[in-house]
């Protein structure tokens, strides 16, 4: 890029970049509606106006829960203009997961949607205590006594250009953008603290080494609520032009005929999308020509999957990108010119201006071929955990070492390996699971003594759960009715798929289960 096209790092200046370079092309297309980035702009500048006029300041939080809907965009861009920081909630979220997240967030503001797959996110938090929640405004759907789309557009008429002009002005670079809230292994979400900088510098290298273009047809198809689909997705696409097609849901039915019919470049997504695009039925009744792009990860890829990911769906880039949200959700990626060996084998090159090592238990840098836990440091490792500085003291190091839990090594190439997992975490279909938040959970449920949760492999999935279960004295409960209960009680991707009713757990000396015991036991079930 030249000097006169230079990326700015604060969301409300890239917006308006974008209106400056790519003015009347389209940006987003969601459904039947359209939407130019001069457009896209007017907008964020109408949402932000409106919340300017709602109260909202500088570093205040606002939530957004929502799914692939183009009022999503608009809202985080808006909130982000005047220096509020975004909390995106996982749409599959029960009330009370929504709830801890709103009040530990300190959010005032939840922008959200009614009728979303028979989710009526206002009525979930009904009986839930949110003191500091002061409105609930509806980007889609109604509901009584909550503020509609369009009348809260309407709120901002008299705030002048001059005053959002100002207020976007007092943005930095280095001002927190998002808190996003992932879970760690002691089951308790965290919220990691990110900035316009570490977004917008990040992803403008990431999209920049796999090859995002402005004639790209981009179909984001993982939620925005995730890194995935909000900054290697829509935000990506605001940095290089490319046009953003949400997808509601991942259906395939739906999906290969819009290929087809918008010229799809890019798909981003988990291998669980490119397996089921491999075994539709009628997939080559479609052109899928214009497929250029894959961005895949957030689980084992197998070899086989890749070469049909070139030789079957046409693909001429499968990229392979590994990393956690504390690291602004990127620490290394494959490059185009990889083979497919390559990309299903390794999570490739760290990204440009990190320092990514692999330690033995004494931090100590270990040499090449020598597998260890992969510390991170650089520009892209948050700011820390939001009101919680124990626990950042215990991911970053003294010396700025963000600690994956993830054991890894150097190949003689200098590509990072991913060998084993120091955390217990496992993943369902791109969303990651943690098993002691599940197991919290589980033991809420009457007849529970105790809960032991671990992943196992998958056919289509990759990885799902599975709970081993003491019960109390007296308690009858079968595996129908555990998994029953977990399906009212938590996100479907957490629901263990299997359950085992066991007397006791193996454990350690010191009382802890041995989590490698049991994996060994369902293997050999």
């Amino acid at each position: 890029m030249s000097k006169e096209e230079a990326v700015p790092f604060t969301l409300p200046a890239l917006v308006n970049r974008a209106r400056r370079l790519f003015g009347d092309r389209e940006a987003i297309k969601d459904g039947e509606f359209r939407l130019t980035w001069i457009a896209v702009d007017d907008l964020r500048r109408r949402v932000a106006k409106s919340l300017m006029a709602t109260g909202i300041r500088k570093g205040d939080r606002v939530a957004i829960q929502a799914p692939n809907i183009h009022e999503f965009i608009l809202a985080a861009m808006g909130l982000q203009s005047i220096g509020a920081v975004l909390v995106p909630l996982n749409t599959r979220f029960k009330g009370s997961e929504s709830a801890d997240i709103l009040r530990r967030s300190n959010a005032r503001i939840l922008l959200t949607v009614t009728g979303f797959l028979g989710m009526d996110y206002p009525e979930m938090l009904k009986a839930e205590a949110l003191p500091e929640l002061e409105r609930i405004i509806l980007l889609r759907g109604d509901g009584p006594g909550l503020t509609s789309w369009k009348d809260f557009l309407a709120e901002g008429a008299l705030v002048t250009d001059q005053e959002l002009e100002e207020r976007a002005d007092q943005v930095k670079p280095s001002d927190v953008a998002d808190l996003m809230f992932t879970s760690g292994t002691t089951g308790r979400p965290k919220g990691a603290l990110l900035t316009h900088e570490q977004n917008i510098r990040g992803y403008q290298s990431f999209s920049g080494i796999y090859g995002l273009e402005s004639t790209d047809n981009y179909l984001v198809v993982p939620p925005f609520f995730h890194s995935f689909g909000y900054k290697a997705g829509w935000l990506a696409c605001t940095i290089y032009g490319a046009r953003i097609l949400p997808a509601l849901t991942f259906d395939v039915d739906q999906m290969l005929p819009l290929i087809e019919r918008e010229r799809i470049s890019v798909i981003p997504g988990s291998p669980t999308i490119f397996h089921a695009m491999l075994a539709h039925p009628r997939r080559k009744e479609y052109d899928l020509s214009s497929l250029r792009m894959a961005l895949t990860g957030a689980a084992s890829v197998p070899v086989e999957l890749v070469r049909q990911m070139y030789s079957e769906l046409g693909f001429k880039n499968v990229t392979i990108g590994y990393g956690l949200t504390e690291c602004t959700a990127i620490v290394s990626l494959t490059r185009p010119s990889d083979t497919p060996e390559k990309v299903a084998t390794t999570i490739g090159k760290p990204i440009p201006g990190l320092e990514v090592h692999c330690v033995d238990p004494e931090g100590n840098v270990l040499p090449q071929g020598k597998a260890g836990e992969i510390v991170v440091k650089g520009y892209l490792v948050m700011q820390g955990y939001f009101n919680d500085p124990e626990a950042t003291a215990q991911a970053i190091d003294s010396q700025g070492r963000l600690h994956t839990g993830d054991v890894g090594y150097f190949d003689e190439d200098g590509d990072l390996r991913i060998s084993d997992r120091l955390k217990d975490m496992y993943i369902v279909g791109g969303f990651n699971c943690y098993p002691a938040e599940i197991e919290n959970s589980l033991m809420q449920m009457p007849g529970i003594a105790q809960a032991a949760v671990i992943g196992i492999p998958d056919e289509r999935m990759g990885e799902v759960g599975k709970a081993f279960i003491i019960l109390k004295s007296g308690a009858n409960l079968s595996e129908a009715d555990v998994i029953a209960w977990a399906r009212d009680n938590m996100a479907n991707f957490k629901v263990p798929r299997r359950v085992e009713i066991v007397q006791s757990f193996p454990l350690n000396a010191s009382g802890k289960v041995l989590k490698n015991e049991l994996r060994a036991l369902a293997k050999a079930n």
